[in-house]
This record gives C-alpha cells, sequence and structure tokens, in this order.
C-alpha cells in the first residue's frame, strides 16, 4: 500500500477528495465496516482519472456508491475505497440517464414526477443507479433487466470507456457479470421509460391486490409509486435512520431455485416438518423457486430472531432482512446470516444465497 502522501501526490490532478481513517459504516445501509482511506469522486471525469492512476499503481480499489449491498470486514479495506458520487440525470422523449452515483430512488422518484412510467415498481430501493444492473434489481415484479437500454462502462484493463448492450452484462436472478468481477467500472446507466406515464403491467398479486387489479392490469405510475413505497414501508424496507429494521442490506438472501430432480423431496422435507400446507413456490428457469423469507420462518426463525438484547437480528417486521440493531458489528450479522443458513439447510435440505456483496469476510 502506498503512504498517504504519495496517494495524495497520485491523485492531484484527478479530481478526488481524499480522506483518511474513514469509518466504512458510514458508508453502507448496514452500517458497520471499519476504517479506510476514501477518494470520493463527485463527477464521473474524476471517477475515470481516479480509477486509472489507482490501477496504474496497483493500490487496491473498492468501489463504493450508495453502500446497500455491502457487508464490510470491522477491519476495514487495506487499500483506496473508491466514493462514486457522481449524480446528473437527463431525461430524453423515452428514456432517462443516470450517472452511476445518482440515488437511485431520486430517480425512480424524478421520473414519475415528470410524467413517466416503467420504473415505479422500484420504487424505495436504497442505493445508487450504478449499481442497479449490477445486482439486476428488481421488486415487485419488475427487473432492470426489463427496462435497461445500456450501461456505461470503464473497462480497467484497457483504460477504455464503451457503452455495453443487456446482452453482454450476464443478467439473471440478482446477478450479472458485472458483480462477480472487478474488470470494469459502471458510469452511466440509461433505462427505457413509457412517456405516457402509465405503469408496467402489475404481476405481483400484493401490489396488485392493493391496488385492486387484476394480473396485468395498469395504474398511473405516480399511484402505483405511492403504494409501493407504503408496502416496502411497513416491512421496513425504505431507509429511516431511526428505525432499526432499515440498518440493513434488505433482502439477505436470494429466493433459492431447486432444480427440479429435487423439488419432490424438498416438498417432502417441508411436509414432514411444518405439515401439509402451502408452500410458496414459483417458476424459474432450471427448476422451483422457493421463498427464502417463508423457509427462514418455518425452520423456526421468527422475526427479530435471536431476540431483544442482540446486536444483530432479524427484522422485526419479515425474516428476509438482517439487521443492526445499532451497536452490532460485521462479525455479528456474519454470525447471525451463519446461523439462520445452517438452519435453513439442516430443516429444508436447501442452501441460501447471500445477495450481499462481501468485503474481507466470507459466510
Amino acid at each position: 500500500m502506498v503512504s498517504t502522501d504519495e496517494l495524495r501526490d497520485l491523485l492531484a490532478g484527478t479530481g478526488a477528495e481524499l480522506r483518511e481513517s474513514v469509518r466504512l459504516a458510514d458508508l453502507t445501509t448496514l452500517r458497520v465496516g471499519g476504517p479506510a482511506t476514501v477518494a470520493e469522486c463527485a463527477s464521473t471525469e474524476a471517477l475515470v482519472d481516479t480509477v486509472r492512476a489507482l490501477d496504474g499503481k496497483g493500490v487496491p480499489v473498492l468501489l463504493v456508491a450508495g453502500g446497500s449491498n455491502l457487508l464490510i470486514s470491522d477491519a476495514g479495506f487495506d487499500g483506496v475505497v473508491v466514493k462514486i458520487a457522481n449524480s446528473g440525470v437527463e431525461f430524453g422523449t423515452d428514456h432517462v440517464l443516470a450517472d452511476a452515483g445518482a440515488n437511485w430512488d431520486a430517480v425512480v422518484a424524478a421520473s414519475v414526477e415528470a410524467g413517466f412510467g416503467g420504473l415505479e415498481c422500484l420504487s424505495g430501493i436504497p442505493g445508487s443507479a450504478g449499481a442497479t444492473p449490477v445486482q439486476n434489481v428488481g421488486a415487485y415484479g419488475v427487473e432492470i433487466e426489463h427496462l435497461l437500454r445500456r450501461v456505461q462502462l470503464l473497462d480497467r484493463a484497457s483504460g477504455e470507456i464503451r457503452w455495453a448492450e443487456p446482452a453482454e452484462l450476464g443478467l439473471a436472478y440478482r446477478t450479472s457479470k458485472l458483480k462477480h468481477s472487478a474488470d470494469a467500472v459502471v458510469l452511466a446507466v440509461e433505462f427505457a421509460l413509457d412517456p405516457s406515464g402509465t405503469s408496467a403491467p402489475l404481476r405481483y398479486g400484493e401490489l396488485a391486490t392493493t391496488l385492486r387489479v387484476t394480473d396485468g392490469g395498469t395504474r398511473p405510475a405516480a399511484e402505483v409509486r405511492a403504494a409501493v413505497l407504503g408496502l416496502r414501508a411497513g416491512k421496513g424496507m425504505v431507509l429511516d435512520p431511526a428505525d432499526h429494521d432499515t440498518w440493513s442490506a434488505g433482502s439477505f438472501f436470494t429466493n433459492p431455485v431447486v432444480p427440479q430432480a429435487r423439488v419432490d423431496a424438498v416438498r417432502a422435507l417441508i411436509t414432514a416438518h411444518v405439515g401439509d400446507v402451502t408452500i410458496p413456490t414459483y417458476p424459474a428457469p432450471g427448476g422451483v423457486k422457493f421463498s427464502a423469507g417463508w423457509l427462514i420462518e418455518r425452520a423456526g426463525f421468527g422475526k427479530g430472531f435471536p431476540g431483544v438484547g442482540a446486536p444483530a437480528r432479524l427484522s422485526t417486521k419479515h425474516t428476509l432482512a438482517l439487521t443492526n440493531r445499532g451497536a452490532a458489528t460485521a462479525a455479528d450479522l456474519v454470525d447471525l446470516a451463519r446461523t439462520v443458513r445452517a438452519g435453513v439447510e439442516d430443516v429444508f435440505g436447501i442452501g441460501l444465497e447471500p445477495e450481499p456483496v462481501t468485503v474481507g469476510l466470507t459466510l
């Protein structure tokens, strides 16, 4: 690792603001993570120049924008955290172009206020616009891959800036080629919008019921956004500094897809444990998708587990979020995640996969 003076010289002409010994807990929605040197980039030019300079010297880089999908070690990061803070948003006649560091919900809100439909089901999701294709973010029946037109990338090997089409990104359920590779930096994203202001077809049962529409029906985007925000708030899924249920990374585990050959065996295990009940499942490529939250609760991990006084607990509103109750460490959250994952596998034979990206630790 280069010295602070060397870093200042290296980044002097990039436009980045360099800060030492920053608590990474302050940059993530889980509010855990040790110290690191941070280079904050408020423009795309600063972001590109900073990453190029650090890569040129072989300095380890951790890219952070909204910090809503990160679980960072209590030891912090031995390198430079590049804070992506470019935040421009521009609307065309049928699309929106957002810088990677733009607040995602602010982009959604602006699109609805400007009279566009398309993004409203993705309201209230914390994080940045640039992270949405990385994770292939989705909620209430809509996923980013349905709306994404293109992504502007910095190729870290060549230094080239180019636009990539969705077909290049390997978009799948809560993942992409970008998520598991450090080869590129997202600089900007472009999404298709509906100029009529009508929502995307509503196919998620809970939301359709709330809005009193049949499957596939539509509503004005503003009406759908309000309903989504209400549903998310009721589950502790809209950020609120006063509510520890929102000190989370959202859904901590993805809904597991069980291969078709194992579905009957898994159903038999569930029936043996909880009786002859309706099991929430959904069709998925390669098998059947089960509800992770449902499995967690039926395996014995109820809302608020392990109980009052624990620094890390399942949300008191739903079981799929692991939360920091105000004084948790990354180690506390790892212990809780391991306990829940092992319990579900022991009872139902299903291994849960964590959704957040981990830094300096393993689950």
